[in-house]
């Protein structure tokens, strides 16, 4: 098969098991058979099962990295772990410390470089976005999984675990990003530490 349809294959496939089946499904079990054989064939099944595991690391190390952060002093314009982080900053720091992935500086950039999901995608390392300076973006955490993100506050205040279902959290969500992170490297077995 050709490179390019073998990439064209490829596609195809991350978009079904991505729940993106614009596709009509197979008629049969023998259908539905075929295709597995011609996947596991072409080596494409171990393929999307290594994107899938790699994806499963990659976002439970960036939610580690952002839990390991608690407790580090708000600091504005911080980007630093062991003197302090502002909320883009600690973004920036995990994402770089885990996936090897530098993400823009400021929080509407961080969003502008992301792809667009429904709060019902979002799955642990997201980016989580919110208006809490009468602007759109001016605040960013990392979704840590059950309604929770992990973000650096405010002056005065250092990294902390909230609620997105709270009524402020909510009044001010401004959406949610996923980074791609078909780019980046493997994540570190450590993590980012005050």
């Amino acid at each position: 098969m050709p490179l390019h349809w073998q990439h064209a294959v490829v596609a195809v496939c991350l978009c079904v098991c991505a729940g993106l089946s614009w596709a009509e499904p197979p008629k049969s079990e023998t259908e539905a058979d075929s295709i597995g054989q011609f996947l596991l064939s072409q080596g494409l099944i171990k393929q999307i099962d290594y994107l899938r595991e790699r994806t499963n690391v990659m976002s439970s190390q960036l939610a580690l990295n952002a839990m390991g952060l608690i407790g580090v002093p708000y600091v504005w314009g911080g980007s630093q772990t062991n003197k302090g982080l502002d909320c883009s900053g600690l973004v920036q720091a995990v994402y770089q410390q885990a996936s090897g992935l530098l993400l823009p500086r400021r929080a509407a950039e961080q969003a502008a470089a992301a792809t667009p999901i429904t709060d019902q995608e979002l799955r642990p390392g997201d980016l989580v976005f919110f208006n809490t300076l009468k602007r759109a973006f001016s605040h960013v955490g990392i979704y840590v999984g059950e309604g929770k993100f992990v973000h650096a506050p405010k002056p005065g205040a250092a990294v902390r675990v909230e609620d997105m279902t709270k009524r402020y959290w909510q009044r001010r969500f401004e959406g949610a990003r996923r980074v791609d992170l078909a780019q980046s490297r493997q994540p570190r077995s450590d993590t980012i530490t005050p």
